[in-house]
Formats: C-alpha cells, structure tokens, sequence
C-alpha cells in the first residue's frame, strides 16, 4: 500500500549520502520519511555490484511513498598520494629538507616517491604542497622533471600513501581516471539522476564526462579546487548543478577564506539557474553524538539564508551512530529558518535577472503574480524541467508544483529549490492543462478549495522549451469529483 508523501514543509531540499549505517532498504525508507529528499552514493568507497541493491533500493521507495526519487552517484577523482616508507612512517622536522621524485624505493626522513609526473611538470619553486589533508605543508625550493626538493614549514608524521593537495598550481591531469570512467558507465546503466565530478579545474574538465553521459544523467560539477575559482563562471555554465564541495576547497585554502567563497558559489550558480548543494561537516558532530553543536546549526542555517538549493549530510548519515537523527535535524533547521519572516528578504539579496527569454519573463511575473494575488502554489508543466529550473531560480515564496511526463526529468528535480515533481501524463489541450492542474494541486495537498494558483505551460503542448502562457485558476471544492487517473 502507498504511503504517500506529500510536499515538505521547507523549500531547501536535504540530500544524504548513504553508507554503512544507512544502507539497507528499511533505513534508506526511514530517512525519506524523516527529511531527505536525495540520496548520494559516494563511488570511492566499495565496488559497483554493492551499489546495486541500495540504487535498487531507493527506486523502490516510488512505489511505497508515491514520489520520484533523486539519486546522485558522487565520482572519486584522481587521489594525489605519496608512495611508501621503508618504516612505514616519518617524521618531518620543521625546517628539514625534503624531496619527492619518481624512485619507487621505499622512502625515509629525506624523501619518498611521488607518483604523478603530472606534478613535476606543473610545479613551481614557492609552490605549496599539503600532506595528510593539510596537516602537514612543504614549500617547493626547486623541482625538475624527476624531483621535487622542499622546505618543510609544518612539520608531522607522514605515512605510506597519504594524500597530496596541490593548492598553488593547475595540476594538468584529467578529472576522470579509469575508474571514474568505469563507475561512471555503471553509474548511467543504473540511471542515476546526477554525476558529480570531482577534481574540477576548468571548464574543460566537464566536456569528457559530458560525452560519456550522453544525456541519461544530469553533470554536477564539485567545486573543491582554488583553480576552478578562477574560472567559476565558466564552469558553472557548463554544467547543470554545482556543489561547494568544502572539505578540499578547506584543505587547500585558508579556512577563513571558505566561508565567503561559498557565498560567491552558491551565488553564482544561482545567478545562473543551476541548482547549488552546500556540503561537507555541516553535522559533523552528529557522527557520534545525538545532536550537533549550535555552531553546527548556524552554518547550516547560513547555507538555507542563502539560498542554496540542496543541504548535505556525508559521514553523519553514511557511517554515522545518528543517520535517521541527522536527517531530521536537517529538517528541522530548515523549516526553522524558512518559517523566519526573514527568510524571504534574505534569499533574494542575491539578485537573478532574467534572460531575455519569454520563459524567464514569465517566470519572473509567475513570482510576482503569485505574490500579489496569493496564490498558493506555482503550477507548471514541463518535459525538460527547464522552466522550473527558471521559476526556482526566482525563489517564489509558494510552493512549485511540477507535473511532467517525463519519469527522469521528474527525479532530477530532487534537488531543486522548492519543487515537488509529480510524473504524470501529459496534456492536449488548453482546457485539460487547467483541469489537471487544479486535480494535482488538491490531490497532492498543495492548494484547497477556494485557493488560487499561478499555471505555467508552453503552446503548442508536448513541444519542449516552449513556455509562453501564465494563466491564474481558481479551484472549486469540487474539482476532484469526477477525474481519476493521473
């Protein structure tokens, strides 16, 4: 029997990523009903076949709860890494030389191999590199194709294959390797909703996983690297959703430069119209504890004041003591933050100006229609999802209802600002689209009887990116009667 889930009661949608704690069918239904409204399987960790069931898992929740599901598969990238010691281990003065070359000897105080000559090529004397996650930082003195000499300015243990972040240079290597090319194909064949692609330098980057996709997914793009600050406008255009992937972006910037760098993100990708997730630690205390810590809280409500689309949880809710926990403190901070009669003000500091487009001036007077007639609710019919995408952009202070017929169009938009997706059939007629609309939004809960919505369509129908009628209906308290079917 359907246990059907109507609209949240927030616009900010919550994806958490599943793991160990969080992976069996009845966890992952518990977690939809307790806030998440996507789901992120992260690649770098188990192999494809395991992912099977818990993808199969998720899509079973559409026909328990009547809602489409969003999936993001979350690629590794290239991992930057030292090689091995003869003692499985160092210690690195501070002040003490050191030096990374291509030798595959085991390693000692004085140097270990470098794997990548990728980096001996890019590097520049003066030049950073991070080690352990930045817990250890070198400075480059000298480098030539084969060696890498260093002063060590923050001295540690280093051990055997420990990660490297090159924050000062764009290290020429390619965002996808084998096995991103490989869990990307699985990835498609399993139909996800979105790829994210990590390591993003430039634009560029995105074009070959654009080619491998060919369509049957929609491309994320993690902004984790400084390098890709520079050309952020570029990136954010030539991708369909953008993540501030803050646990890198941490690592190879000062951490006081984060904050404002996420605004500028997810600002940017708003501008745009390209929905934004803000992710990384933002429970990470609810990993082992019952509740976060109020400087927690806040960070979280940040992102929702600022309009992000999507709010993510990683460990708390793959390997976390607390996953069903952490999820409905995500949902709870943002009805919270939503029901601030601030909230509205807050959003629209970024300002979006539509294109010249009719869609987009339609979608901005959908807004303003709404507004001033109160209307309850923004209805719009869409194949693509690109007028949505257009009205969230707008961030109207009601509900968007969207009915598409398109089954895959309907579960990307699980991770846009606002949207409750419904897959149903399409219309024909001028007269059938203002029925449907007003049988959908009192079916689903998302207007009543005596209410008005704003309506959104193209003519002619089943015509993509054709947009261009608004209409505002009034509903009846009979409009149910006599309609079955979707």
């Amino acid at each position: 029997m359907t246990k059907a889930i109507g609209p949240r009661a927030r616009k900010v949608r919550v994806l958490a990523t599943l793991g160990p704690a969080s992976s069996s069918h009845d966890m992952i239904a518990t977690l939809f009903q307790a806030g998440a409204d996507a789901f992120r399987i992260n690649m770098s960790h188990g192999d494809q076949q395991s992912k099977v069931a818990v993808i199969a898992a998720i899509r079973a929740l559409e026909k328990e709860f009547g809602r489409p599901t969003t999936i993001l598969a979350d690629l590794q990238g290239p991992k930057l890494r030292v090689g091995r010691f003869a003692e499985g281990r160092v210690m690195l003065e501070h002040g003490a030389t050191f030096t990374f070359d291509r030798d595959p000897t085991p390693g000692d105080a004085t140097r270990v191999e470098l794997p990548h000559r990728e980096i001996f090529a890019a590097i520049e004397p003066g030049a950073r590199l991070l080690l352990d996650d930045g817990k250890l930082v070198v400075r480059v003195t000298d480098h030539s194709l084969d060696r890498i000499d260093t002063m060590v300015e923050v001295g540690g243990v280093l051990s055997n294959n420990k990660g490297l972040n090159v924050p000062d240079v764009v290290v020429p290597m390619a965002a996808l390797t084998e096995k991103d090319r490989s869990d990307l194909a699985f990835a498609c064949e399993q139909n996800v909703d979105w790829i994210a692609l990590s390591f993003v330098q430039r634009p560029e980057d995105l074009a070959e996983a654009r080619r491998l996709i060919q369509g049957r997914a929609a491309l994320l793009a993690k902004i984790e690297k400084p390098a890709a600050i520079e050309r952020l406008d570029e990136i954010v255009e030539m991708c369909d959703g953008v993540m501030v992937a803050r646990g890198d972006l941490g690592v190879e910037l000062p951490p006081q430069s984060v904050p404002p760098l996420q605004k500028r993100i997810v600002e940017t990708s708003r501008r745009m119209g390209r929905p934004v997730v803000v992710a990384t630690q933002m429970l990470e205390s609810m990993i082992k504890s019952p509740s976060p810590t109020r400087a927690e809280v806040s960070d979280v409500a940040t992102a929702i004041y600022d309009g992000a689309d999507a709010i993510m949880l990683s460990a708390e809710s793959a390997a976390g003591d607390w996953p069903v926990e952490s999820v409905a403190m995500m949902n709870a901070i943002g009805e919270a933050v939503e029901r601030d009669p601030a909230h509205g003000d807050r959003i629209h500091f970024t300002v979006t100006r539509p294109d010249p487009t009719t869609a987009d001036a339609l979608s901005e007077a959908a807004k303003n229609i709404a507004r001033t007639v109160s209307a309850s609710a923004i209805i719009c019919f869409t194949t693509s999802g690109s007028t949505a995408r257009r009205v969230a952009r707008e961030r109207p202070a009601v509900p968007l209802l969207v009915l598409t017929p398109n089954i895959d169009t309907a579960r990307r938009l699980g991770l846009l600002w606002g949207t409750y997706a419904v897959h149903t059939r399409d219309v024909d007629s001028f007269e059938e689209m203002v029925a449907k609309a007003k049988r959908m939004a009192l079916r689903h809960g998302i207007a009543k009887a005596g209410d008005r919505v704003v309506v959104m369509a193209g003519v002619p129908f089943k015509t993509p990116g054709s947009t261009n009628v608004l209409h505002v209906v009034s509903i009846l308290g009979d409009e149910l009667k006599g309609h079955k079917g979707a």
